[in-house]
């Protein structure tokens, strides 16, 4: 991957050697203290739905059988959804840019969220993006899309377009309409964060993702044994850091020193995994943007990923909002 000449070139977010001397503590400047400081929200595209999970003993094999499940229940879904009310949760004002429907599920969508603290700023569609999540104990997954709403088309609108330029960072998550947004996000000369989540290495879809991001998140179900050198292609192409979630083995990060930087995961019971990544994404930002190193972040991240482990929601304040 060759270095991207559309990527911002030296902002004060990827500045390296501004903000990670060689002790590797974050060196805040004036300029940047006055963004982390101010009530700007963090703004967050991407998906929000509503869900139901189905938990299984395993997953299903692909033959005609019956299976029983363990149990199942109704829930807000999405990774923008979800990292929206990880930030909120930690108190970073956010404004989330998403589409949902004038149904029942739309409005039950709006209604987590906003009561978790969560500004919105929403396009309708004919009908709220909807999953049919199986699930099990130890994180298995097979997601069925019920509907998946199109993006409409519509610019970004004067107000998103401040927010952006006004916002600590962005964050883009991958769908039809964040990909569109790309070019507006670039324009605001904000730090991106992105999550391209199980990438196999070829998806074209991810690639614009991967271009216009300072800080890339992502896990390690389909690139290969080792994520490493994947890491190092992203930071070669202009990445300030790349992280890789491993489950319960924790995570492993690589900055511009390319070496690598690793933190186990916080021993849980856990109860659903929904989520989890997005949970360490919103935790490394909340934890970058007040001021720590890289290892810190990441320790913070998997102290916050811990913490959702324990709910069957995306976050622990949906406990008392959704009724069992």
């Amino acid at each position: 991957m060759t270095p991207n000449p559309g990527r911002r070139a030296k902002r004060l977010d990827t500045s390296r050697d501004a903000r990670y001397p060689p002790t590797g503590r974050l060196v805040v400047d004036a300029s940047y203290a006055d963004d982390t400081m101010t009530n700007s929200p963090i703004v967050i595209s991407g998906p929000a739905s509503w869900n139901r999970i189905v938990l299984l003993d395993r997953l299903p094999e692909p033959v005609p059988h019956m299976q029983f499940a363990l149990g199942d229940w109704e829930t807000i879904g999405g990774t923008s959804a979800g990292k929206a009310l990880g930030l909120a949760g930690l108190g970073r004002p956010v404004l989330l840019h998403t589409l949902f429907g004038d149904d029942v599920e739309g409005g039950r969508v709006r209604s987590a969220l906003e009561s978790s603290g969560v500004r919105l700023d929403h396009l309708p569609v004919t009908r709220t993006e909807s999953h049919l999540n199986l699930m099990t104990r130890e994180g298995g997954r097979v997601s069925l899309y019920l509907s998946a709403p199109d993006d409409p088309g519509t610019p970004a609108s004067d107000e998103l377009e401040q927010a952006m330029a006004d916002a600590p960072a962005i964050v883009l998550d991958l769908s039809a309409r964040s990909s569109a947004l790309i070019p507006t996000a670039l324009a605001a000369g904000r730090p991106i964060w992105t999550d391209i989540h199980d990438y196999d290495g070829t998806a074209e879809f991810h690639r614009p993702f991967i271009d216009a991001a300072d800080w890339i998140f992502m896990n390690a179900d389909r690139i290969g044994a080792d994520p490493v050198p994947f890491m190092a292609e992203c930071v070669r192409g202009g990445a300030s850091v790349v992280v890789c979630t491993l489950g319960a083995e924790g995570a492993v990060a690589l900055d511009e020193r390319m070496l690598p930087v690793r933190v186990p995961a916080e021993p849980v019971e856990v109860v659903d995994t929904n989520g989890a990544g997005d949970a360490f994404m919103a935790g490394a930002l909340d934890a970058h943007l007040a001021g720590a190193t890289l290892p810190e972040a990441l320790t913070a991240a998997a102290r916050h990923a811990a913490s959702v482990l324990t709910t069957r929601h995306l976050h622990p304040s949906l406990d008392e909002l959704i009724p069992a």
